[in-house]
Formats: structure tokens, C-alpha cells, sequence
């Protein structure tokens, strides 16, 4: 039986990574922060969405490229940056940028990754994304800069959405400690799951391997609070303006939610504004952000990429209808590779692209500029 008999879904995919993942893992992954009301409303607003298809179209074969920040990209959706990845599964962000190349789509590494710039740059292909959590310290903020250049990272998108650490309870039920360690419980949690056992057995236990070139090494396990943190400021409008001197090359500001902040976003020469909410983990009162697009469409000329609750080809069409002009998706691929290990990001790609094919049909677009002014909203 082949891979789409058995996992046609992203639900799928999540279900069979929750059986191989430790409980610690899981909830790193999976969970929301607070109440996890931010996460639910994602997926409440694209439910809200509806499309209204037209008829009487004929064959045809919908186009998925997308020209997006002067490159023409086979597909709308790239791979958004997850800290500490390599926890996970192992080796994550190799193998999520491998599979990005192979696609010839965007993957975004984070800060906090458990691996390099100079690990990853090999592997990623033309279309690496560095996304920075500011430095407080302008040397480092330099360096970090100069080491994402050199590795082959032409992008660089600044998340502003994370200005205080969030309180992730499920992870802190789980066992996560502060500062983490390897308790009876989690060891239990590990023993109980091989294949992601000994997949870190081969690989070592993931650290934070940029910020520990900083702040000395930091081993163990990630929880809600990390050596990021160590690192950090919480950046203001001189310091973004520093940034966009610093940067020779398209610069995108993640964690926009006011269509006020992406006008003074547009008139600082930025490059294209990334609408998210942190996938519900950093603020629990948090507008979903399929909520917000429309507003700032309406404000600003910019692109903009979208995140947030997506997980299919139908939510991908939902956001660009309403004006998105790419997305990108985070805990998904960790959900494929946790499920398929190697083969589950390539087997994600393949849902998505169905997904959108199938579901243009449906709604007789051939192209996905066509899905704009096709969404109704539900009673």
C-alpha cells in the first residue's frame, strides 16, 4: 500500500507522529500556550471561510507557481522555522532543507535551531530564509548576520512577536523542567518510543548550536524557557532600522497582526510582512490570523505571507482568496517527519499539492489569483 492510501491527510500524519513521539516531544510540538483558545480560533476563522465555486469551466490543469519576492516558486507554501527542531526528530532541519531544495521552495531556519547556519546552508538550496530572535548585543547581531550570508541564506525575515517568554503549560505538565534535565519520567517517556530513540542515539542530544557559539554550550532538552532568552531583546523601531542598513537583501518582519504596523512597516523599506500569531504559543487572546488578513491587505501594497492554523490545500486557497500572496506551514512538517521520518516531508508536498489541484477544480480556478473574491463568509 503506498504512502497516500495510508496517510491521504495531514491528520493522518499528525496521529502517526503522536504514536512515535515521546509525551515530552508531543507536547513540545503540539501544544499552544495558555488555554490554548489562540490555536482552536485559527482553525475556527479558516472554518468560517467558505469558497464559492463556478461551473462550466472544462478540463484543465491548475497552475500552483507563484511569483513571489522576484522568484518564480513551483508552489505557494514554504517551511516555516521551528525552534529546536532536531528534538523533534533527528537531524530535522537538514532534512526539512533538503527536501525544500528538492521541492524548490523557501525553508526558513530559527535561531534557536539545533543547528547552524554552516550545517544547513549545504543542503538548502537557492531559497534559504534565516529567521533572527534579535540579538541584544550588536556584535553578535553583526556576526549572526555575516554567518547567515555566508552560508548561503539570501533572506532574512525578523520575528517580533516573541518580546517576553510565553508560558507553554501543556509542555510544562509533560515533564519540561527549568532548567531541563533527563528526570526517571522523561527517561520512562523516551523508552517507550525507538525509532526516535535511537535516531538521537546517532545523532546526540540536540543543543541550540548558534546560541551556544555565543553563550556557551547549553545542553539538554528544551522547555518555555531557553538559552535564547540569554540572547535576546525585544527589538523597537531604531533597532529594525539598523537591521534593514545591515541586511544587503529581502528582509521580511514576521508577527504582524495591525494593518497600522504593516503601513509603518511598508514606508521602513521592507520587503513583505509575515502575518502570525506564533501558531497560538506565545498569546492566548491573540486575533486569529486568517481574522486580520484582510485589513492589512487593505493597508499596505507589500506581500505578505500567512501562518497560522493551516493544513491543507483548502486553507492554502482560503488564504490566498483572501490575499495572501504565499504561506507557510510549521508543526506540519514536523508532523510528517515524525510520522515518515526521511520521506514524510516529500510525502507532505505531495498532500498539499492534490490538496490545491483538487480543490481548484472544484472551484474552477485555474490559477490561484483566480481564488481571490471567491470567499463568502458562513452564517
Amino acid at each position: 500500500m503506498d504512502l497516500m492510501s495510508r496517510y491521504p491527510a495531514l491528520d493522518d500524519l499528525r496521529q502517526k507522529a503522536k504514536q512515535r513521539l515521546p509525551h515530552f516531544v508531543w507536547e513540545f510540538l503540539d501544544s499552544g500556550t495558555g488555554a490554548e483558545k489562540a490555536r482552536d480560533r485559527n482553525r475556527t476563522a479558516l472554518d468560517a471561510r467558505l469558497l464559492m465555486p463556478s461551473i462550466l469551466h472544462g478540463e484543465f490543469e491548475p497552475e500552483l507557481s507563484v511569483d513571489f519576492l522576484g522568484q518564480r516558486l513551483p508552489l505557494p507554501f514554504g517551511i516555516a522555522p521551528v525552534g529546536m527542531s532536531g528534538l523533534i526528530w533527528p537531524d530535522a532541519e537538514r532534512i526539512l532543507a533538503r527536501s525544500a531544495a528538492d521541492a524548490g521552495i523557501p525553508y526558513c531556519l530559527s535561531t534557536v535551531a539545533s543547528r547552524t547556519p554552516e550545517d544547513v546552508g549545504p543542503v538548502m538550496g537557492d531559497h534559504g530564509w534565516f529567521q533572527m530572535y534579535p540579538p541584544r548585543d550588536p556584535d553578535i547581531r553583526t556576526d549572526m548576520l555575516n554567518r547567515a550570508r555566508a552560508a548561503g541564506f539570501r533572506t532574512l525575515i525578523l520575528t517580533v512577536d516573541v518580546p517576553v517568554a510565553s508560558r507553554r503549560e501543556r509542555q510544562v505538565r509533560s515533564g519540561l523542567m527549568t532548567p531541563p534535565r533527563l528526570t526517571p519520567r522523561i527517561l520512562a517517556q523516551i523508552a517507550l518510543r525507538p525509532a526516535w530513540t535511537m535516531g538521537m542515539a546517532r545523532m546526540g542530544m540536540p543543543r541550540m548550536r548558534l546560541i551556544d557559539s555565543y553563550a556557551g554550550e547549553t545542553k539538554g532538552l528544551p522547555s518555555n524557557s531557553h538559552a535564547g532568552y540569554m540572547l535576546r531583546t525585544s527589538p523597537d523601531w531604531d533597532y529594525l532600522r539598523w537591521l534593514r542598513d545591515a541586511w544587503k537583501g529581502p528582509m521580511i518582519i514576521k508577527g504582524v497582526l495591525r494593518a497600522e504596523d504593516a503601513e509603518s512597516l511598508e514606508a521602513e523599506d521592507i520587503d513583505a510582512i509575515w502575518i502570525s500569531n506564533h501558531a497560538g504559543r506565545q498569546f492566548d487572546a491573540v486575533p486569529a490570523t486568517i481574522d486580520v488578513l484582510g485589513g492589512i491587505r487593505a493597508a499596505t501594497k507589500l506581500p505578505i505571507i500567512l501562518d497560522g492554523g493551516l493544513s491543507g490545500g483548502l486553507d492554502i486557497l482560503r488564504a490566498v482568496a483572501l490575499g495572501a500572496n504565499f504561506v507557510m506551514l510549521g508543526r506540519a512538517w514536523h508532523y510528517a517527519l515524525a510520522a515518515l521520518g526521511d520521506k514524510g516531508p516529500a510525502h507532505l508536498i505531495n498532500i498539499l499539492r492534490a490538496d490545491l489541484q483538487s480543490n481548484m477544480g472544484q472551484l474552477g480556478t485555474k490559477t490561484l489569483a483566480d481564488a481571490r473574491n471567491r470567499v463568502i463568509e458562513s452564517e
